[in-house]
Order: structure tokens, then C-alpha cells, then sequence
């Protein structure tokens, strides 16, 4: 299974460095042989760790009886890594059809190696970071993802994107010190960087250490206070939005927030109740923040905001002793990057074949292109969860847990009751849209619509089908 794993990571990286040097009219194909490469090392994982539910970890880089860099397989790494490489390949096949001149949002004439070339090279870091069982290998992997992040934000090229890119890098690298901190506040007190090592800390160490990882998990996965770089962002092609801003890059906090209290043992109460806390805040903001917007991928990214915010209520409530709560953030981590992910790539079609993603002008869109108003459909209701798509599922488990949980604690109990209020309101929000946009004769910007590209709508249909199955598969290797 390790070798399963080093593929996810190195086939991308290897694909990576190859892009660099063959002709341009050969970077697509390339991109997609090598993504799908590591797609299939994810699975061959799921499969073979599904048949034999081995977890363990080995060292594989060791200088002076010091492990730096080891590989950790286990539930929680298994199923983020094959959500990150099969999204990734996904990626890689719908840019195919949306890198190009046919855009009439945004024509795409220059830089198509270099798209390709962080793309991959992202995905290898991600798996890389999923992996991972020392605190420098989160570390060395939370910077790669920021690198290519910053350039794939910023790939257009003009001010406002390299404005936005700034920001990304320059808000996601100050939370990095948390991290830092972590890292060699452990090393000083176990003499080991092993993710392991924080289960030998006294609680004060704990709290220590963990109030810099919650640092850098915020400032990753775009959490109050440290979230503005995810709004301006959405200036990325919409593929790199989807990816690194829904399935990915902002998955990193939430994954190091949970592979840290998985592996720390009993982890302190109040750092519960500060990610508890932080958690609602973050939910309602992003909620609020809903209202004013026009642009589908800026609405979008707010909902992203408050997506993320459940993942962090759901690891904190796992800190009070409910393992549901745990295997809520896990599944919600699955199955929210189909969902946003289908979202976003529903926004960049529209973009691709009517030139705008202004909402007040779609409307008729399942008239005009039925597989986008199908996936508009899919991806609404799976974010709001609306069974049988499967956010439904990881948020009933997060939302039951935490009303377990508040029977015994006061706090959670009333802060639950806000989050079902935020559940109603963030339902009906997108509900309202969803039938403005979808349904009805097409507005003149969809009537004028150009046919969506094969490799795009093979990409929606995946992940739709994805939204209906996904949560499965994770209760396959939770059960």
C-alpha cells in the first residue's frame, strides 16, 4: 500500500516536471495521463485498504534517529487521497475543454504549460500532505500547496489576479507560523517530529501546541479571522476554483485539524470549545455574507467559508469523546468536495457558454443545457443536504452528534440551535436561486448559449453521479 500512496504522490510530480520540457500541443494529454495515473494508485489504495483495513505508518526518511518524513495509511488518509487525486484527474480532463479560445468568459491563448505544470504538481503535494506522518512533512507540503496556489490564482496575469494571488500566499503563509511553532514546540519537548509525538505533551503543551496548528488550519481553510484571500480568489479559471478552492487547498486545514486530534489522544476541552466557538462564527459570517452577491463562484465561495465551518464544529465536537462526530468530518470532508467541486465547475460551464456568472442572468438553464442544470440541481442539493445527495448524510451525522453532545454542555447545545438556523436559511437562500436559474425560459444569455464541450459535460455527469454514491463509499471503510 505504500507504493500506492508514493504514486499519488509522485506520478503528479513526475507529469509536473515532464510538462516542462515537451512540445505545448502535447501538455493536455499529458496532464490528463499522469493525473489519471495517480487516480488509479488512489483507488487501487481504497480497494486494497477497504479488503484488509490495515492502518499503520512508515518512516521512510530518517537522519540521526530522526524521522522526517514517514507515510501514515489509514482510514482518514485514504479517502482524502483518493478525493484528491480522482478530482484532481477530473480537473485536468475538464480544463481540456475549458483552457482554450472558445471561452467566451475568459479565451485562453498562452500559458497552458504552466496551468498544467502547478496543477500537477498541486496534486502531488496534496497527496503528499494527506500522507504525511511527521509534522515537517505537513509543513514542507502546506508551503507547496501555497506555491502553486499562488500561481494558479494569479494565472490571467493582470492586476486584480495578481493582487489576489498576493493575498492567498501572504494570508495562508502568516498561518503557516502556527504550524512552525507547533512543529518545533514538539520537537523541543519529545525530540521527535512525528504527528505521533503529541500524544506524549502534558495538557498545557497540548493547548500549546494545538492553538498554532488551529492558526494555520484557519488561515488555510479560510476561517475567520484569516478568510479574505478565498473571496478574491475566485479571479482563478474556474477549474483552479474548483479544485484548490472546494476540493483541495482548502481542505488542508480541516485535514491537519483532524489528523493532529486523531493522533494527539485525548486532546484539551477548551480547545473544543475554541473550535467550537470559532466554527459558528465563521458559519454565520459566511451565511451573511450570502445575501449581497451576484457573482455565482463569489457566492459560492462564501458557502465554502461556512461548508468548512461544520468540518471544524464536527473535529471540535470530537474532542468531547464522540467518535460520530469525527466520522462526520471525515465524510463531510468526501463528500463536500464533489458537491462544491461540481458547483464550481457548473459555474465555470455557464461562464464557458454564456460569458457571464452573474446570477440575476441565468435563467432557463436546464432548458437550454440540460447536463448543467442537472449538475446546478445535484450540486445545490447535495450542499444544502437534501437527501438522497450525500451532504445530507455527513451533516446529519455532524448536526446529531452535536446535539448529543449538548445535552451534557449548555454552550454546544445553544450554539447547535444557531447552526440549524444557518442549515434552514442557507437552504432556502440556494433553493431560491436554484429555481431562478435553472428553471424557466432562458434568459437572453442562455438563449445565446454555446454547447457546452464533451470533456466538461463527462466531467459534471461524473460528479454527479458522485454526489448520489460518494457518502457509500465512505461508510465502506468507516463501518
Amino acid at each position: 500500500m505504500v507504493w500506492y500512496a508514493l504514486g499519488s504522490i509522485l506520478l503528479p510530480v513526475l507529469g509536473s516536471a515532464l510538462i516542462l520540457f515537451i512540445p505545448e500541443r502535447h501538455v493536455k494529454k499529458v496532464s490528463q495521463f499522469f493525473s489519471f495515473l495517480a487516480f488509479i494508485c488512489g483507488l487501487l489504495l481504497l480497494i486494497t485498504f477497504a479488503t484488509t483495513s490495515n492502518s499503520f505508518t512508515q518512516d521512510l526518511l530518517t537522519i540521526s534517529g530522526i524521522n522526517l518524513f514517514g507515510v501514515t495509511i489509514d482510514t482518514l488518509s485514504v479517502l482524502v487521497n483518493f478525493m484528491v487525486v480522482f478530482i484532481g484527474w477530473l480537473i485536468c480532463t475538464y480544463s481540456a475543454g475549458y483552457m482554450n479560445t472558445g471561452n467566451r468568459e475568459h479565451p485562453v491563448k498562452e500559458g497552458i504549460p504552466r496551468f498544467y505544470a502547478f496543477m500537477l504538481l498541486f496534486i502531488g503535494s496534496m497527496s503528499g500532505l494527506v500522507f504525511s506522518s511527521t509534522l515537517l512533512g505537513l509543513l514542507f507540503f502546506f508551503e507547496m500547496t501555497g506555491l502553486c496556489s499562488w500561481n494558479l490564482i494569479g494565472f490571467y496575469g493582470d492586476q486584480k489576479s495578481r493582487r489576489s494571488a498576493l493575498w492567498a500566499i501572504i494570508l495562508t503563509h502568516f498561518a503557516s507560523l502556527g504550524l512552525y511553532v507547533a512543529a518545533a514546540y514538539v520537537f523541543i519537548n519529545t525530540g521527535s517530529f512525528s504527528v505521533a509525538a503529541l500524544s506524549k505533551l502534558t495538557e498545557t503543551g497540548k493547548i500549546v501546541a494545538f492553538i498554532g496548528i488551529l492558526i494555520a488550519s484557519w488561515g488555510k481553510s479560510a476561517q475567520l479571522p484569516l478568510h479574505p484571500w478565498l473571496p478574491r480568489a475566485m479571479v482563478a479559471p474556474t477549474p483552479v476554483s474548483a479544485y484548490l478552492h472546494a476540493a483541495s487547498m482548502v481542505k488542508v486545514g480541516v485535514y491537519i485539524f483532524a489528523r493532529t486530534v486523531l493522533e494527539a489522544g485525548s486532546v484539551p476541552q477548551v480547545i473544543g470549545e475554541i473550535g467550537v466557538i470559532m466554527a459558528v462564527v465563521t458559519m454565520v459570517y459566511g451565511f451573511v455574507m450570502y445575501f449581497p452577491q451576484d457573482d455565482m463562484k463569489k457566492l459560492l465561495a462564501y458557502s465554502t467559508i461556512a461548508q468548512l465551518s461544520y468540518i471544524f464544529l464536527a473535529v471540535s465536537l470530537s474532542i468531547y469523546g464522540s467518535k460520530m462526530a469525527f466520522d462526520g468530518a471525515v465524510a463531510h470532508i468526501f463528500n463536500h468536495a464533489f458537491a462544491k467541486g461540481l458547483f464550481f465547475l457548473v459555474a465555470g460551464a455557464l461562464a464557458y457558454t454564456t460569458g457571464t456568472r452573474r446570477l440575476s442572468m441565468l435563467k432557463g438553464i436546464l432548458k437550454k443545457t440540460p447536463v448543467i442544470g442537472l449538475g446546478y440541481i445535484a450540486a445545490a442539493m447535495a450542499i444544502t443536504g437534501v437527501p438522497p445527495f450525500n451532504g445530507f448524510f455527513s451533516k446529519f451525522m455532524i448536526i446529531l452528534a452535536g446535539f448529543e453532545i449538548g445535552i451534557h454542555h449548555p454552550l454546544v447545545l445553544v450554539l447547535m440551535i444557531v447552526i440549524m438556523i444557518e442549515s434552514v436559511g442557507s437552504f432556502i437562500w440556494i433553493l431560491k436561486w436554484m429555481g431562478v436559474n435553472v428553471l424557466g425560459a432562458p434568459s437572453d444569455a442562455v438563449a445565446n448559449a454555446a454547447a457546452p464541450p464533451l470533456p466538461i459535460k463527462f466531467v459534471l455527469s461524473v460528479l454527479i453521479i458522485m454526489t448520489l454514491i460518494s457518502q457509500y463509499i465512505v461508510f465502506l471503510l468507516l463501518s
